[in-house]
């Protein structure tokens, strides 16, 4: 992982960090000024509550629970995306049926999904699965691009060699179209996280989302910026992850 990360642009990551910086300024400026009001902290207050701790065994119990939820439906999104896509593939009659499913269940918003899940699959699984929802679209539309871009020429050779249409879709246009089909992951990968969170509002019994609407309804303000903190850090270390997989992936397979 570290040889990965290590093989990131400095030029992506230097604006980034720079960014960052103007951002936590920025945000630390407003609340010192007062100026979004009470529910704005400055940066020093929530600094000081997530170094307590309290917050730091309430905070990482959270992430576990989020992140486990989030990484379980990255995963079952993702090859099940994959799967489809693939079917679609090897059975291309399906492929405009698997693309106007894929575009349905995605124009749902997913917090209208969650009182059903919650009566199907339980409170517990229900942010699984909404992670796996909410993961495995953008996985779907780049796996169908990348199988669909396959250059003619490769395909006429594997045709004129003999090749079944499952050979010449394992041999030549999924391997070809990894660097594609990671694209999508990276987009996955926060959506995941995103996915988690919602699923938890309805029920679950720890996780970042139970933090953040147990803060909003009891107003503990430091609570509520550093649950939402901590989502996207961790909605931003498996994009960043997978930003390092795709640069490794895009150097191998092309």
């Amino acid at each position: 992982m570290s040889a990965l990360l290590a093989r990131v642009p400095r030029r992506t990551v230097l604006p980034a960090v720079a960014g960052i910086v103007l951002l936590v300024v920025a945000a630390d400026a407003i609340g010192r000024l007062g100026l979004a009001g009470a529910a704005w902290p400055t940066v020093t207050d929530v600094v000081d509550y997530l170094t307590s701790p309290t917050a730091q065994t309430l905070l990482g119990r959270a992430l576990a629970a989020t992140g486990t939820a989030a990484a379980i439906g990255f995963v079952a999104g993702g090859l099940g995306a994959l799967a489809l896509a693939l079917l679609g593939a090897l059975l291309p009659a399906a492929g405009p049926g698997l693309d106007r499913l894929a575009a349905v269940v995605h124009a749902v918003p997913l917090i209208a999904l969650a009182p059903l899940l919650v009566t199907t699959v339980g409170r517990e699984g229900t942010s699984t699965v909404i992670a796996a929802l909410a993961a495995g679209f953008a996985v779907f539309v780049a796996a169908t691009s990348a199988l669909a871009s396959t250059a003619r020429a490769g395909r006429d050779v594997f045709a004129v060699l003999g090749a079944s249409r499952l050979s010449t879709v394992l041999r030549l246009q999924l391997p070809a179209g990894l660097p594609t089909i990671v694209d999508g992951l990276t987009l996955a990968a926060p959506a995941a996280v995103l996915g988690a969170v919602i699923g938890e509002w309805f029920g679950a019994r720890r996780g970042l989302g139970v933090l953040l609407v147990s803060a909003m309804q009891n107003v503990q303000i430091p609570l509520l910026w550093s649950a939402a903190l901590s989502a996207a850090a961790l909605s931003l270390a498996a994009y960043v992850l997978l930003v390092a997989l795709r640069g490794w992936v895009t150097r191998r397979f092309t």
